[in-house]
């Protein structure tokens, strides 16, 4: 799966927990001028220092973490940020289009729908398990989300992309200024030979 996103881009990977976001960043090869976050990263940072407690009590903490760092990358002069969050509400998708916007950024959103049996699954694969009145608030959400973005697009995203986790099964690959600029350049050289 390839996306667009020349110049400044911020691009959040969203869908309820479980549905396959972090598997799919882990497909993106490390690149000049690449910010990819995950709040993985800041849970494992905090796992040493907070030791036995809960992860239920670690949560807020983990948030805000990953919260920072997303708000730190979006007004870095890095060209090519993505967020991993499940975004399943509204406000979020919406309050992340509104950082884009206020640091200069085209903002592109990508879905992961998933079936919510199928996204538990994938919670208890991964070792990550969210509580169960939260998962069936965001499987709620989720549900309505795909058809949502579809059919009424919300204000401030310069693309829309929904895909199930079969699609995103072999990956994602972001096709940034430089490839583009390559790409047009091959087109140019093409057009000359024909001329």
């Amino acid at each position: 799966m390839r996306i667009a996103v020349p110049g400044r881009t911020l691009l959040l990977v969203a869908g309820m927990p479980g549905a396959g976001k972090s598997t799919l960043l882990a497909s993106l090869p490390a690149a000049e001028g690449l910010t990819v976050l995950d709040s993985e990263v800041q849970r494992a940072a905090l796992r040493p220092l907070a030791g036995p407690v809960p992860y239920s009590l670690q949560r807020p903490v983990v948030h805000l973490l990953h919260r920072t760092a997303v708000v730190a990358a979006a007004v870095s002069a890095t060209p090519t940020v993505v967020v991993h969050l499940p975004a399943t509400q509204p406000g979020t998708r919406a309050a992340v289009a509104r950082l884009a916007a206020a640091t200069r950024r085209d903002a592109h959103l990508l879905w992961l729908q998933a079936d919510p049996a199928e996204a538990r699954r994938g919670q208890y694969a991964r070792g990550r398990v969210v509580q169960a009145a939260s998962f069936a608030a965001h499987a709620r959400r989720a549900e309505r989300t795909a058809a949502e973005l579809l059919g009424d697009p919300p204000l401030g995203w310069r693309s829309i992309t929904v895909v199930d986790r079969a699609a995103a099964g072999g990956g994602l690959r972001l096709v940034t200024d430089a490839e583009l600029g390559c790409h047009a350049h091959v087109a140019a050289v093409r057009r000359h030979a024909r001329a």
